[in-house]
């Protein structure tokens, strides 16, 4: 359902933005395939090749308070302006390498540096690992003398959900909040219980509910509870959030974690948008560059975005 306070995106989806979906399908032929969790992840690097150089990025890796990091430098950019990137991939795969394109294009659109994360993944390191990674970058961002209110959080299925996990845990340990969170195609709930999983079971070329309680499994590890508000912002407190602004495709079968998630912000009294996208795979921004559909999210992310980061 679209409420008042949602806009619909309405448009044939591009030849482009289609790639996205052939991807996924070789995405998934391939884990089927693929004998251990490493050939996955080493497949899943080539994830990358969907989106486009977006050229006068200069590229940093850094060590950001112990977690390795990345730096997408736009020339001429505000260096003091920050967007905190949490990088998608289940918290099984995903890296900063497969999404630094991607958040250059964003750092670029919107005139500031780009920090990505590169948080540590399950099933190795299970829940609380990434939201404490994720949280230890910001809080090295704050140490850099970066002022909150000039960082926004921006994060991609995985890490759409850590994006507002780890504001809730900067809310809690008494740091200063950022200036604005961007989740898309975020990946919530760990109950992994939404009418979405059903619904668009069949338009989903990637995920379904049987593949997403199994990252879910990875990620909460033998002790961890899918009720947790560090793991599932469903159960969480949002009251004192900055605003959020949400994009997600139609689908896709986490459409209604993003439904839920902005419900339930707004109940708290959370400024929240969302824009939802007909005929739009999982994680459609990757084809950056390259579809008008991932460029125009860009600019839609960056129109908001700029007066909030004080860039207008």
């Amino acid at each position: 359902m679209i409420t008042e306070n949602e806009q619909q995106v309405v448009s044939k989806p591009s030849k482009q933005v289609e790639e996205v979906g052939k991807w996924w399908l070789t995405m998934s032929a391939a884990a089927a395939e693929l004998t251990s969790l490493d050939e996955v992840r080493d497949f899943g690097e080539n994830w990358e090749a969907l989106t486009a150089e977006p050229g006068g990025v200069d590229y940093i890796e850094t060590d950001a308070g112990g977690v390795p990091a990345m730096w997408a430098v736009p020339k001429g950019c505000a260096e003091d302006r920050v967007i905190l990137c949490l990088h998608g991939g289940g918290f099984f795969s995903g890296s900063m390498y497969t999404h630094r394109k991607l958040y250059g294009h964003f750092a670029k659109a919107i005139g500031c540096r780009a920090l990505i994360p590169h948080y540590r993944r399950s099933p190795e390191y299970v829940h609380p690992a990434q939201v404490n990674d994720a949280t230890t970058a910001y809080q090295w961002l704050l140490d850099q003398h970066i002022p909150a209110n000039y960082i926004a959080i921006i994060g991609d299925s995985a890490g759409g959900g850590l994006s507002i996990t780890s504001a809730l845990l900067i809310r809690d340990k008494g740091l200063p909040m950022p200036a604005a969170i961007m989740p898309f195609s975020a990946w919530f709930d760990m109950e992994v219980s939404g009418k979405s999983m059903e619904s668009n079971n069949e338009k989903d070329l990637l995920l379904n509910q049987e593949w997403v309680k199994s990252m879910a499994g990875m990620f909460l590890g033998e002790n961890g509870s899918p009720k947790d508000p560090l793991a599932n912002p469903l159960y969480a407190d949002l009251k004192g959030f900055p605003p959020v602004y949400m994009q997600v495709g139609d689908d896709e079968v986490l459409l209604d974690d993003s439904l839920r998630l902005a419900e339930h912000a707004r109940k708290a009294g959370v400024d929240v948008r969302l824009d939802i996208f007909p005929n739009m795979q999982h994680s459609f921004q990757m084809t950056a560059g390259r579809a008008p559909e991932a460029d125009d999210s860009i600019a839609r992310f960056t129109a908001w975005v700029k007066p909030k980061l004080g860039l207008v």
